[in-house]
């Protein structure tokens, strides 16, 4: 019968017949390992995303909604690029969302910002 090694530090492993790491931690880092690429993209979308929604929630609405202009937004560090979904209405009017709080660009650089209920 051929013993197995662990595939990330090599010590023999023992346990089930299809154990494939000597531990936890040897598990883990693997994994770490061969999803780095992806998951650093993934957590640097994810960081502007909640910086975005930190940004829109920080605004006061009344009635579900409220107006600001884009320099309010650019100077807090929002970034146009980073929503997570579209919503066009019946008319046509397209709301860039991220998660329930979401805007509208209006003229002269103004933007509205709405809560979905």
């Amino acid at each position: 019968m051929e013993s197995k090694v662990c595939l990330e530090c090599g010590v023999p492993v023992k346990g089930r017949a299809d154990k494939k790491f000597c531990s936890d931690y040897c598990r883990n880092a693997h994994n770490n390992k061969l999803n780095k690429d992806s998951k650093n993209l993934i957590r640097n979308i994810n960081n502007r995303l909640r910086k975005n929604y930190r940004i829109l929630d920080s605004f006061t609405l009344q009635d579900g909604k409220t107006k600001t202009t884009k320099n309010q937004l650019i100077d807090k560090g929002f970034s146009f690029d980073y929503f997570t979904h579209l919503y066009t209405t019946k008319k046509g009017t397209t709301y860039f969302f991220l998660y329930d709080l979401g805007y509208l660009p209006l003229e002269n650089d103004y933007y509205m910002v709405v809560k979905r209920q």
